[in-house]
């Protein structure tokens, strides 16, 4: 059974998180908060199923939504107000106690999570993000990776060989030149959600799975030591 909860942001701003509780015979005592990408809140289908499914594979998992979105405006706020966001939840999360604590979530959710670890965060142990938003579609020019080699937490890029924010081979050099440890996972024939074309012959459901598996494989072994 999911919980919501309420965490807040300032005084007068709050928004709703939701956790998903660890199978007990599986728990692994890591805590992963995944924040949303831009256009989709907490309660969307990508990252429910991954919540749920990663809380079955013994990963405490938690979402929850940005303000903006909690607030039903379509424009994302600007970076400071996500990641103050992004920071209340790692704290009240971490006042839970559930171990060891990731961060990181799908596109633009995985990209705050990084800004934040780079800027500091103790209790972050490790990042998984999801579709990472190496740039704008079309502009690669405008890079996002400034701040990545301020992150000092091991790292997990979900990334789908069709993406376009950025392919595996768009964002592979930059990977190499972190100095904290960092996996890169390729979905082989997925865009930037990791859908596949039906013509590959994978059930979507499939793919899924597989990189779900990877993340709790990748969980267990870079952040519980």
């Amino acid at each position: 059974m999911s919980e919501e909860f309420v965490v807040e942001i300032a005084p007068d701003q709050k928004v709703t998180a939701i956790a998903y509780p660890a199978a007990e015979a599986r728990r692994a005592g890591i805590g992963l908060i995944l924040g949303h990408g831009a256009g989709a809140p907490q309660k969307s289908g990508f990252m429910v199923t991954f919540a749920r499914e990663l809380a079955a594979r013994g990963i405490d998992a938690i979402t929850f939504n940005f303000l903006y979105m909690e607030q039903r405006r379509r424009v994302p706020d600007p970076n400071p107000k996500l990641e103050a966001c992004y920071r209340a939840v790692i704290e009240a999360v971490a006042r839970r106690k559930l171990g060891k604590l990731a961060v990181g979530g799908k596109s633009m959710g995985g990209r705050i999570a990084s800004q934040v670890a780079s800027l500091g965060a103790p209790e972050v142990a490790g990042l998984v993000l999801l579709g990472y938003p190496l740039h704008p579609p079309g502009k690669p020019e405008q890079l996002r990776v400034k701040h990545l080699p301020g992150i000092t937490a091991p790292m997990l890029f979900v990334q789908g060989a069709r993406d376009a924010f950025g392919t595996p081979e768009e964002l592979r050099p930059f990977i190499k030149k972190l100095k904290a440890p960092a996996e890169l996972y390729v979905v082989e024939g997925g865009d930037h959600s990791f859908k596949v074309p039906k013509r590959s012959g994978v059930a979507q459901e499939d793919i899924y799975k597989a990189v779900q598996d990877r993340i709790d494989q990748w969980l267990r072994a870079f952040i519980i030591k």
